[in-house]
């Protein structure tokens, strides 16, 4: 199994040579043309694991690690770092992160082993921004939240008991109704900003994750209002001529089916 895994890298960083000298687009490729790509790569791969399709998981991190391959081939051009540095840099970095498996020190359950993974990022890093500054600045706002909540947890500062986050959402959903009143869009922004923080922070305390949880209720909502249309046509007519109390009717229908 072993010697299989060797032989197909050996052979993905090969084509990746032939490509880069004999391919007119992987040669005019570049760190700043490719970033677009491995991006939508990545939600491709998020929706497969989804979706639970392990055939797409199986092609999806296939396009995500053409990608890792990709940029250490131009790393390696620029004289900068390969593969090999890369993969090396890693397996540095897991075992300096993970000392209850490597070291001497004691992490007996998941929330242990996160604890001690942050305070080592942090120290190894030495980070002038501190404890958020490994959140990047480019995650959508929900993945952010939910980094900035898991980082801070890990240094502390967190509630002591899992319910208390309730208090917290109540409280920002009453100031998302006192500022409805005051008519202020911009202030109204902010307060529901801070509602949605609060709900993901409720998520990770329950273990939920939030963007996995908003992605299912999308899909089912697509799911629902495509059966709406499509029954509606089937009478012979549009969801735009439709009273409320007729689509809510096909919208029950839906849920049942």
């Amino acid at each position: 199994m072993e010697d299989k895994r060797l032989k197909a890298t050996a052979r993905l960083l090969e084509v990746m040579n032939t490509l880069r000298r004999e391919c007119p687009w992987d040669r005019e490729q570049t760190f700043d043309s490719l970033r677009s790509n491995t991006i939508e790569e990545t939600y491709e791969l998020a929706d497969a694991i989804t979706d639970h399709n392990m055939e797409g998981i199986k092609e999806e991190l296939g396009d995500l690690l053409l990608h890792v391959v990709f940029y250490s081939k131009l790393g390696e051009e620029e004289g900068a770092f390969d593969f090999g540095d890369v993969a090396d840099a890693l397996c540095d970095k897991l075992i300096y992160r993970h000392p209850h498996v490597y070291g001497d020190i004691h992490a007996n359950t998941p929330d242990q082993v996160k604890e001690n993974w942050e305070t080592l990022k942090l120290r190894k890093k030495n980070r002038r921004s501190g404890t958020l500054g490994g959140v990047p600045r480019s995650l959508p706002a929900m993945v952010k939240a939910y980094r900035m909540g898991e980082k801070a947890a890990g240094a502390g500062f967190d509630w002591e008991q899992k319910e208390d986050v309730w208090d917290k959402v109540r409280e920002e959903l009453g100031e998302v109704e006192a500022e409805m009143k005051s008519g202020s869009k911009t202030d109204l922004e902010g307060e529901f900003g801070d509602l949605l923080f609060a709900l993901v922070n409720a998520c990770r305390l329950y273990g939920v994750d939030p963007e996995s949880a908003l992605e299912r209720t999308n899909k089912k909502f697509i799911q629902r209002f495509n059966y709406m249309e499509e029954r509606a046509a089937a009478k012979g007519h549009t969801l735009h001529e439709m009273s409320l109390g007729a689509m809510e009717e096909l919208w029950q229908e839906a849920k049942r089916n």
